[in-house]
């Protein structure tokens, strides 16, 4: 079988994370070419001994027999780079969010559906096995009809205020992943979005025009309800849980920690901590989510999570923070 040749754009946290899968648990792939505008990162590319190194993503895509991109660059980038890999007929695989304006957005898809190319965005929650077993019992009516969806979602401490300026906001960077788990548990679109939000956690956030901490309850439209919760600090470790109530009874997914173990003693029963970052949570999820892309490549088959998935998150994102400016329910189609 012809291996499926490969480039990766973005050597960060999240980029070197995707090249370390792609080189080490896909043998049907070859990366041919990495890109990255910091010379110091030619030396990942080393490390891997990839072929190629790019500053540029336009010499990226001219790499001879390309076939697909994972693009895990900043995020004022994203756009850009997938009408570019688009229109020269590159299949794609994109972090979130495509952009931070839905304009913007509407014209990248459309721009993929006229090229005919796949564009699978990196919403990796999909693809934990705890949550894909909801998805599954859900699916198959063990909870009954849904009627409350409950969603856990803290940091075990914020980023650098650095980033915080650059991320789009607490909605669009870190809640938007709650608000496409809400639309994948439920398999419902939502109509109605009300958000109440604070600065808890480091004063700095706020004086950077974000917030910390939120509260945000969604509206489906047959009338269920999802709760979510963010926090950019929780002191003991990376807290992600998940909660759906139906007609028939519950199914609930906990927190993953490094061990099991419990000890009883005088002073109580203790355990370890969750995991504390979300690289070690969802360690087999970006894995899941790379096998899925190029499966989907493969196969013909629909992708797992398209760029219209991308689209539905961002609006709810950006009613919730229509929602906490205007102190009042928003209907999603107000900020469509």
């Amino acid at each position: 079988m012809k291996k499926i040749k490969v480039a990766v754009a973005g050597l960060g946290r999240i980029g070197k994370i995707h090249l370390t899968n792609l080189c080490q648990n896909f043998p049907e792939l070859e990366v041919v070419a990495v890109m990255d505008i910091i010379n110091e990162s030619k030396s990942i590319a080393d490390q891997f001994m990839i072929p190629k190194f790019e500053k540029n993503f336009d010499d990226l895509l001219a790499v001879p027999g390309l076939d697909a991109v994972i693009i895990c660059s900043p995020t004022d980038t994203h756009a850009d780079y997938v009408i570019k890999a688009a229109k020269a007929g590159k299949q794609i695989f994109c972090e979130k969010p495509l952009d931070l304006s839905l304009e913007q957005v509407a014209k990248t898809l459309d721009v993929v559906e006229q090229s005919g190319v796949k564009l699978m965005l990196g919403f990796n929650r999909r693809f934990d096995p705890n949550f894909l077993k909801i998805k599954s019992m859900v699916d198959a009516g063990q909870v009954g009809d849904p009627q409350i969806l409950k969603i856990t979602s803290r940091d075990p401490g914020p980023p650098p205020i650095s980033y915080i300026k650059v991320s789009g906001g607490l909605f669009m960077d870190m809640a938007i992943h709650d608000f496409d788990m809400a639309r994948y548990i439920m398999n419902k679109e939502v109509v109605e979005v009300y958000s109440r939000s604070a600065v808890l956690v480091d004063p700095a956030i706020g004086d950077a025009g974000d917030i910390d901490t939120a509260l945000t309850t969604l509206t489906f439209e047959d009338g269920t309800m999802a709760n979510i919760d963010n926090s950019r600090k929780a002191v003991y470790g990376y807290d992600q849980r998940l909660e759906v109530f139906g007609s028939k009874g519950m199914v609930k997914a906990d927190n993953n920690f490094p061990d099991n173990h419990q000890h009883y003693s005088a002073d109580g029963i203790h355990g370890s901590l969750p995991l504390n970052f979300f690289l070690e949570r969802y360690t087999t999820s970006y894995l899941n989510e790379m096998a899925a892309f190029f499966k989907s490549i493969r196969t013909g088959e629909d992708l797992a999570v398209s760029g219209k998935d991308g689209l539905e998150a961002m609006k709810i994102a950006l009613a919730a923070l229509k929602s906490v400016k205007e102190n009042r329910p928003v209907l999603v189609y107000e900020v469509s």
